[in-house]
């Protein structure tokens, strides 16, 4: 059964993300070590007592869609009443509108908890969290009064509703339309689909945020505006009014987080209401949609990023006590009559060090990036810009690695497991299952190296990244100088693998400035594995000097001795690459 680790990931809040620095200098109002340490302990007592338990029966029995209600597993909807109560869902919502106006980086490690018990049932309460802060950013002030306080209590939730059958994720590919009504509305028409939690059992009114055209709208993404849609209409006395034309006519039978409802829904066939059309309000302005949308989606491409680093933690508590417990061969050197618990075997002690190490690398990432996010937040003037540019050039290393490394480290788990993790009724199975979407939702991985090569590294001319780089070095050198035998040669290796990574991105970014977008954008995929190993294993680093903790520091140096040779071959990918890949490429096309 899952624990949350609580230490852990105070160690990592405090010792390497920032958050103690943020403390030091009150930077987060009254917020203190011990508030923080009570928020952490209680989120993590809740995932492990309330929310693991429930995880099996959602995976089993899933969610259910009968005469177009959704019946979400037996348990859950008591469950999120437990949550909301507990004011899990105000955590960092604005305390203008209720909320408690915490640090992003509580959100996400409380997020990280949520995700480790119940992927499938921490994933609606998420999407909530992300249309609060795209309705307090860009709506106008009614909508605000009638939605936000019942989205920051959780009596409501909302939804993201972006992508089409035939778009993807070219949202330029939008077929969803608005028609401009005479009172002021719109009325929004066409389909959407992987509507994550598009309905549900847990609340009374659902929130939809739709992205649709006007008739008039420019092609292409220029021409895309956001739209609220709520599944009832609300009174001018908050109370809800008639059915909206909106409904869910499927849901998704998928590989892995049943218990999450993943529906196709309909907007405007007349299902609903006395004329064909779904109400909706205008967010932002008309033809700024995807500004609007992107303030909830690169919050969720963060929250998508914990749930990696989430199931990743998950996976390796069931391998360790499964390898604990699980006796087979006897491990060199001893003489006893009796089988070795397989956690003896050296074979098994790397796999699970890499599951560890790994992880904990990810969250590092994960954190780092919430910290930036924070700092943009609660800094003014300069540092505002400064810390802006941190959170975008982190955002797709935090969406990307720690998704990664969730399916990487629950298929090792599963080996762990040997052919029991084969076997579903060991649970290590339906981890990977759940694991497998992150890499793929809110912008699949690719495309979030495409954002990192493309977008993030030429922000200031290139001056942001570099300075980064110089941060991690100044890390780097810390570390070589730290008196802690335990580090080995990580010194070394860090200041090795920020060799690697210096010289790949100084020729990417040649490569744009050259007009070379093709060739720079084949490196993009290992230049963003090669980037947030280097980074991670540096900010791993960090935490076990910053501690002085000599099991820290041990782990970090099983990560840099045996993980960050990687770096140099991804940075040999990234320069050499190219031609081979464009040149196979047109074979493979040409047939």
């Amino acid at each position: 059964m899952y624990r949350a680790p609580v230490e852990e990931i105070g160690h990592t809040l405090t010792h390497v993300a920032g958050l103690k620095k943020m403390l030091d200098e009150g930077l987060a109002g009254d917020l203190s070590p011990d508030l923080v340490s009570a928020i952490l302990t209680e989120a993590g007592r809740f995932a492990s007592e309330e929310i693991a338990p429930l995880a099996r029966i959602g995976d089993e029995r899933g969610a259910q869609l009968k005469s177009g209600e959704v019946t979400t597993p037996p348990g859950w909807p008591e469950l999120y009443r437990k949550w909301c109560e507990g004011g899990w869902n105000a955590l960092a919502a604005p305390e203008h509108w209720g909320g408690q106006g915490l640090p992003m980086m509580l959100a996400v490690a409380a997020l990280e908890m949520w995700n480790s018990g119940s992927m499938a049932f921490a994933i609606g309460p998420t999407l909530t969290m992300g249309a609060i802060e795209a309705l307090e950013k860009h709506a106008g002030e009614d909508l605000k009064k009638t939605y936000l306080e019942k989205l920051v209590t959780g009596e409501w939730m909302g939804t993201m509703n972006l992508t089409e059958p035939q778009a993807g994720s070219d949202l330029g590919a939008l077929k969803a339309r608005a028609e401009r009504a005479a009172d002021g509305t719109y009325r929004i028409f066409g389909q959407k689909i992987f509507i994550t939690y598009g309905e549900q059992d847990f609340t009374e009114n659902i929130v939809h945020l739709v992205l649709a055209r006007l008739p008039d709208a420019p092609a292409g993404t220029k021409g895309i505006s956001l739209f609220l849609v709520p599944k009832f209409l609300v009174g001018d006395d908050g109370s809800l009014g008639p059915r909206n034309d909106v409904f869910c006519a499927s849901i998704e039978h998928k590989m892995g987080i049943h218990g999450s409802p993943t529906c196709t829904m309909i907007y405007g066939d007349g299902k609903f209401g006395a004329t064909p059309g779904a109400v909706g309000w205008l967010v932002g302005e008309e033809n700024r949609g995807l500004a609007c949308m992107f303030t909830m989606m690169n919050n969720a491409r963060l929250a998508v990023g914990m749930q990696g680093v989430a199931v990743a933690e998950a996976a390796y508590q069931k391998a360790f006590a499964y390898a604990r417990e699980r006796r087979q061969g006897r491990a060199e050197g001893d003489k006893g009559g009796e089988m070795s618990p397989i956690v003896e075997h050296p074979d098994v002690k790397r796999t699970l060090l890499t599951m560890k190490a790994m992880t904990q690398a990810a969250r590092a990432i994960a954190y780092s990036c919430a910290h930036a996010m924070d700092m943009a937040r609660f800094t003014g003037g300069e540092e505002v810009a400064h810390w802006q540019h941190r959170a975008n050039l982190l955002t797709p290393l935090a969406k990307a690695f720690p998704t990664d490394v969730g399916v990487e480290v629950a298929s090792l788990g599963l080996q762990v497991h040997g052919g029991m993790g084969y076997i579903e009724e060991t649970g290590a199975a339906a981890l990977l299952r759940d694991a497998r979407i992150a890499p793929i939702y809110e912008g699949t991985n690719g495309i979030q190296a495409i954002d990192l090569v493309m977008r993030k590294l030429p922000q200031a001319d290139g001056a942001h990244v570099r300075g980064f780089i110089a941060e991690l070095r100044q890390d780097a050198e810390t570390v070589r100088g730290a008196n802690m035998p335990e580090l080995g040669e990580t010194g070394e290796r860090l200041s090795a693998a920020l060799d690697d990574l210096e010289e790949a991105t100084e020729h990417l970014l040649r490569l744009q400035g050259e007009g070379q977008a093709e060739a720079a954008l084949c490196g993009a995929t290992p230049y963003l594995r090669l980037f947030a190993l280097a980074a991670g294993a540096v900010m791993v680093a960090r935490g076990a000097v910053s501690a002085g903790n000599a099991a820290q520091a041990r782990l970090s140096r099983y990560l840099a001795e045996n993980h960050l040779a990687e770096t140099a071959a991804l940075k040999r990918t990234v320069i050499e690459g190219a031609e081979s890949l464009i040149a196979a490429a047109g074979a493979l096309v040409e047939g």
